[in-house]
């Protein structure tokens, strides 16, 4: 809506601005309809207060300052436009972070930086070659950008995060096992017996003295 309100007061020469930002206001407006009707009620409510606060008051108050500004307007608009472009282009920094921490490419599909950097690329050339230094100067922020997004999907689409080491896992369950098979095959302390002991004499006669014992008891 901005960049519209801008080209309009370019004598003629803003017609491709009015063009693609009419595309693109309408898909826009297509957009925040959807969200709108899907969303949950709270999301519902505060898209509604920024749309409201940004697209309604905020656009009337620029354009109420714009009229009162006679000469002056275009450069003021200009610089409004250059904001909000900057931050449109600056926005998937936060999907960049994400990225980087997830190291998964899921939602930075690699078709959406290609076209944002072409995009910006041929506004880029074309705010050069009309002299428009509004129109060139965020776009080269959002080649830069664009550029960025596409080597962190390059670098993480075939990332492999490293295998976790099992080789320790059996021996220690290994180990735990031979412990409980040692428990278990242990006797309990009542049925411990000391093993006879013998002392230089002859086998027989340490049979005879353990029955001998074993009757007495």
């Amino acid at each position: 809506m901005l960049w519209i309100y801008y080209a309009m007061q370019k004598d003629g020469s803003g017609f491709l601005l009015i063009t693609i930002n009419s595309v693109g206001c309408f898909i826009e407006t297509i957009y925040i309809v959807l969200f709108i009707t899907y969303a949950n009620k709270k999301a519902r409510i505060s898209t509604l207060k920024v749309l409201g606060l940004l697209n309604f008051l905020g656009f009337a108050a620029i354009i109420l300052v714009g009229e009162l500004l006679g000469s002056n307007r275009e450069k003021v608009l200009g610089g409004i436009c250059v904001g909000f472009s900057v931050c449109v282009f600056a926005a998937p920094l936060s999907i960049m972070r994400v990225v980087i921490r997830t190291k998964s490419v899921e939602f930075m599909p690699f078709s959406l930086s290609l076209f944002l950097t072409l995009s910006a690329v041929t506004w880029l050339f074309y705010g050069l070659a009309v002299k428009d230094f509004y129109v060139a100067l965020p776009n080269i922020m959002g080649a830069f950008l664009g550029a960025v997004q596409m080597i962190l999907y390059i670098i993480y689409k075939y990332y492999k995060a490293p295998k976790t080491d099992d080789t320790e896992k059996p021996k220690t369950v290994s180990g735990h096992s031979i412990d409980m098979v040692k428990l278990a095959s242990t006797p309990a302390s009542g049925d411990l017996k000391a093993p006879p002991q013998t002392h230089g004499g002859d086998l027989e006669g340490q049979i005879e003295k353990e029955m001998a014992n074993q009757i007495q008891t």
